[in-house]
């Protein structure tokens, strides 16, 4: 007997010696009967097993998937019956010779399955080796570092009307003079994502780039100049994002930080514009045309987001409520409480909610914002962005004013189910109201300004995974002054971009843009008897984004 069959035996052996039979009990015909019948392929061949019997599932098994149990030519298997030594050497002999049989099937397929099999140990030697690397080397078990970076080539310049502002100045070659060379900057976003859990989050992001005071890229000239990626400037590296976030219960998601952004705690963004592509003006791709509510405040503040998870599991349409403090960075860590502080009069603080409703394919949002005085309002016209209080927002004997806003916006967004001819369509509309004080009243006030964006985007543009989009609208501008002596403000002016992405590999895109100011200065622009002179800025620009 081959030494497989010896190990089996062993036990069993050992069992049978220990039963409770003995040869005064041998009954040789009864052997001879059980031992000769033939073997039964269905437990319900037996006449008398039945399937509440307690050992029917395991007499099954032996019958059905062995093959290796017989039982007496009057088909009774007689599982009550004592079992002698002999009929259980029977019984163990013919499972023996079944299980011999599968053993040389399998010793078959391994020498048929040599080769691949040694390919394939290799292959997860190899692999074990490689995780083992990695392990050793990994930065840490419960981070993950993303990054991206955006090359930015390019200039603009300044067309129309060159009219005097003051002294030897005029207005076109003043702006190309300062702002009207082509350039090459950068901005370096390295994210750092930690989870504790699996479910929560600690983000820290470090920022780098050269876009400062001295490039058009980050709103000098106009403050519409602005990108989407415009970075700080003088190459230093900085933290511009620290918060937690963590899920409270099956719905609610909570944030807090002494980074965070008020629109980064929306829940939903109702927006297909630039989806598959890169975003280029900063009023079209960052604020979504609402710069009065998605101001884009980053500072110390908490937020909650509602969202009935049942209904997105279902891929049904649901509903997203949000809500959120921000301070602004500059006050939030000042612990002086006439210049600054966190949920006090100086924080410049900014209360933002939204209520939306949809999924991916289509979705509503409307959104407001509360601002203290200073709280930030983004882009606009020249006009709508200086100066917007009036005064400072302490005053004499470090008295507060009662200055402060309220911003409404509206957003909706509808995409195609698959890329064609036709585009994503977003489009948003918001208005701003300045509530003002006493010391406001003997001078010109902004009281309220507005702003509109319609967007579309095609997807999959001569090749697949290329991209095209189209903009226009109305950045922020004055549309209502509090003035005694009954100025005429004009302050309004039209926006719009044209650009096209390559996805050259899964990590690399090219974005080739251009854009038209054609009021950026709104209401500062020349006014000679009622005739406004004519100032637009055009911009060309190509953006090469990394991602890794």
């Amino acid at each position: 007997m081959k030494l497989f069959q010896h190990l089996l035996v062993a036990p069993a052996a050992l069992g049978l010696m220990a039963s409770g039979a003995n040869a005064a009990e041998l009954n040789i015909n009864g052997i001879s009967e059980y031992a000769s019948a033939d073997q039964v392929t269905s437990v319900t061949q037996f006449s008398d097993v039945y399937p509440t019997d307690w050992a029917y599932q395991a007499l099954a098994n032996l019958v059905e998937q062995y093959g290796c149990v017989a039982g007496y030519p009057n088909g009774t298997f007689r599982g009550n019956r004592a079992m002698t030594r002999y009929e259980a050497a029977a019984l163990l002999n013919a499972c023996l010779d079944r299980i011999t049989e599968v053993t040389d099937e399998l010793r078959r397929l391994l020498k048929e399955f040599e080769t691949e099999l040694a390919i394939l140990k290799g292959r997860v030697d190899g692999l074990e080796a490689r995780v083992g690397e990695l392990e050793a080397t990994q930065f840490s078990t419960t981070t993950k570092l993303s990054a991206k970076t955006v090359w930015v080539t390019g200039g603009t310049q300044a067309i129309g009307d060159n009219y005097r502002t003051g002294g030897a100045k005029r207005a076109r070659s003043a702006y190309n003079a300062e702002y009207g060379a082509f350039s090459f900057s950068y901005d370096l976003r390295l994210g750092l994502k930690t989870s504790f859990s699996g479910k929560d989050l600690l983000y820290t992001r470090l920022r780098a780039g050269n876009q400062g005071d001295t490039s058009v890229w980050d709103g000098n000239g106009v403050s519409l100049n602005k990108l989407d990626t415009a970075a700080p400037g003088g190459n230093i590296v900085e933290v511009d994002r620290l918060y937690y976030r963590f899920p409270l219960g099956d719905s609610f998601i909570i944030q807090a930080g002494p980074l965070t952004r008020n629109t980064e705690m929306m829940g939903y963004k109702a927006t297909a514009y630039a989806k598959g592509g890169t975003k280029v003006l900063d009023f079209f791709g960052g604020s979504l045309g609402t710069p009065g509510v998605w101001n884009k405040e980053t500072g110390g503040g908490f937020g909650a987001i509602y969202t009935n998870k049942k209904q997105v599991e279902k891929g049904n349409p649901y509903f997203t409520v949000a809500a959120n403090y921000v301070a602004d960075s500059g006050e939030a860590n000042d612990s002086n409480p006439n210049t600054g502080g966190f949920m006090t009069d100086n924080s410049e603080g900014n209360i933002t909610t939204q209520i939306a409703y949809g999924n991916k394919q289509w979705g509503l949002a409307a959104g407001y914002r509360y601002g203290q005085c200073g709280a930030k309002f983004r882009t606009g016209t020249e006009f709508a962005v200086d100066d917007k209080f009036g005064t400072p927002c302490t005053v004499a004997n470090n008295k507060r004013t009662d200055a402060d806003s309220h911003s409404w916006s509206a957003h909706a967004f509808w995409r195609p189910e698959e890329s064609g001819w036709m585009p994503s369509i977003s489009a948003g509309v918001g208005a701003s109201y300045l509530n003002g004080n006493k010391a406001w009243e003997n001078n010109t006030t902004k009281r309220a300004m507005a702003s509109w964006m319609v967007g579309l985007t095609w997807n999959d543009v001569f090749l697949e995974g290329n991209a095209l989009g189209y903009a226009v609208g109305q950045p922020q501008f004055v549309y209502e002054v509090d003035n005694n002596k009954g100025d005429f403000v004009a302050d309004g002016g039209y926006a719009m971009e044209l650009w096209y992405s390559f996805q050259v590999t899964d990590n690399i895109q090219i974005t080739p843009a251009v854009y038209w100011l054609s009021r950026p200065f709104g209401d500062n622009t020349q006014n000679v008897n009622g005739n406004y002179k004519s100032l637009g800025v055009f911009g060309g620009l190509v953006q090469t984004t990394f991602k890794f």
